[in-house]
């Protein structure tokens, strides 16, 4: 039987430690560098070990002061669902104010902004087309609860009342309602999510600490010409949120 890896051996210790409540909640665990020495283990393992204890959501780290056992905090469920996403992968304000929790947000749109290579490529556009991109931070419980970025083509959108996203008589309708009022028809939202470190400016957008964990989708929306109409760049802390997949089933 292969022998269990050091640092989820001290990972373990710790956290019966902590479910005991030899540390209590909000207070700070001896340095990294005295557990290391108590256990008899090298820095790198005990690093590892409190890493883990950071993931799971047992202990915060704080720049500068040390690791501290977490303050348990409410975790608001995100539902992405075939059929609440089927308005183009973006919340309006009133299903968003249905699920009783996220229900604002603030955002700033900049027009004519040139597509950077890897959204041009999302958008299957050439660099530096110009674009509208605009900025989300979304709130719920006054508390930022998630952020995104997002970019249109001007190409389809100028010229029309939709160009920019919160303004004009569509205004936080969402891209599904917004393009097909020009006549654009929204067929497929894909997404694809992966794990993340926050970055100092998400952090301090979100109110979490650098480092933290995040969960970051890349959502792309097609047209039913299989046209890109919008790419996305979602951030949502892992403290504050928790993303549930929902799909139906087809019946025969």
């Amino acid at each position: 039987m292969p022998r269990e890896a050091p640092y989820l051996a001290v990972a373990d210790a710790l956290r019966a430690r902590i479910l005991a409540r030899e540390w209590g909640i909000g207070e700070r665990l001896p340095s990294r560098a005295l557990l290391a020495e108590e256990y008899g283990v090298g820095r790198n393992v005990m690093q590892r070990a409190v890493d883990g204890l950071i993931i799971n959501g047992l202990l915060e780290g704080r720049a500068g002061s040390g690791t501290y056992v977490r303050i348990p905090r409410e975790r608001l469920r995100m539902v992405r669902s075939r059929h609440s996403e089927r308005g183009g992968g973006f919340p309006s304000r009133a299903g968003m104010k249905e699920r009783g929790r996220a229900e604002a947000w603030d955002s700033h749109s900049q027009a004519r902004v040139p597509a950077p290579d890897a959204i041009a490529e999302r958008l299957a556009i050439s660099p530096g087309d110009l674009c509208v991109n605009t900025h989300y931070e979304f709130l719920a419980d006054g508390q930022p609860v998630q952020l995104s970025e997002s970019w249109e083509p001007m190409a389809i959108t100028d010229g029309t009342p939709i160009v920019m996203p919160e303004r004009g008589p569509l205004a936080g309708k969402g891209v599904v309602e917004r393009m097909r009022s020009i006549g654009v028809v929204i067929e497929t939202v894909v997404e694809l999510p992966r794990p993340a470190r926050a970055t100092q400016a998400q952090a301090n957008l979100l109110g979490i600490s650098v480092g933290d964990l995040v969960l970051q989708i890349e959502r792309t929306i097609y047209d039913t010409d299989g046209r890109p109409v919008e790419t996305a760049d979602i951030v949502i802390p892992d403290v504050r949120r928790e993303v549930a997949y929902e799909f139906a089933v087809d019946q025969p």
